[in-house]
């Protein structure tokens, strides 16, 4: 089984929308687990304090290390091999392929920062890998770790209807996805693309594939740079 555990100051906000659709779906056939560990209760003192003061000066307030440490040597053992992510806006950026290798494991454990975010020293000492969803700033990692969950779940065995659903979709090939269309056949004088109703399959493909690189070239062209060079591809 798939195990996810999420530390967090926020326990309540888990499963949130994790609990619904697929996701939720899988949870509830034990497909993957979810555990939510609150952080606060390795908080000091009376109001069980779990941040300070920036070293230096400088507006809000960190995560201490004390605390933080506290909280994932009590829910983790030394044994677990999980990675361990800190949902950080310097972080690496999520990718597709790292979030197939995510699934493709025995689970992850996703640590939520809060305020200016944690104390470096805890970073370092317990292996935290930094992950960013994207290049901008959330009030705290629990959307992000939703994120990072849902992203990973949606590709474990049994999850979707049909495996090739997680295969010809967005990133997977480098490229942004072909466009899609269903019925009916003519809406408000749009008519679906006459290659996809004729049955010829290899045509079909040939005109997604080009599709597939007209949207990246025109909307990321960055996924094309980083893209493996590969041979001509045929264009209906």
């Amino acid at each position: 089984m798939w195990r996810a555990t999420v530390f967090t100051l926020f326990p309540q906000m888990f499963p949130g929308p994790l609990g619904v659709s697929l996701s939720g779906e899988a949870l509830a056939r034990n497909v993957w687990a979810l555990e939510s560990k609150d952080i606060r209760d390795h908080g000091l003192g009376r109001h069980r304090a779990v941040d300070d003061t920036p070293a230096g000066g400088g507006p809000g307030m960190v995560i201490r290390a004390d605390v933080l440490s506290a909280s994932l040597d009590a829910g983790l053992v030394a044994e677990d091999a999980r990675p361990r992510l800190l949902l950080s806006p310097r972080g690496a950026a999520l990718t597709q392929s790292r979030v197939r290798a995510l699934a493709a494991g025995d689970g992850a454990v996703l640590i939520c920062g809060r305020f200016e975010g944690v104390d470096e020293r805890v970073i370092e000492a317990r292996g935290l890998e930094e992950v960013s969803i994207g290049d901008y700033v959330l009030s705290g990692g629990e959307i992000a770790a939703m994120v990072v969950l849902d992203a990973c779940v949606r590709l474990l065995p049994g999850v979707m209807g049909k495996a090739a659903s997680g295969v010809e979709e967005s990133f997977e090939a480098g490229l942004l996805e072909y466009p899609h269309f269903t019925r009916p056949r003519a809406w408000e004088g749009r008519e679906i693309p006459e290659v996809l109703l004729s049955g010829d399959h290899a045509r079909i493909k040939a005109w997604r594939e080009a599709e597939a690189l007209r949207i990246t070239r025109e909307r990321r062209p960055d996924l094309l740079a980083k893209r493996p060079a590969r041979g001509p591809s045929r264009e209906a």
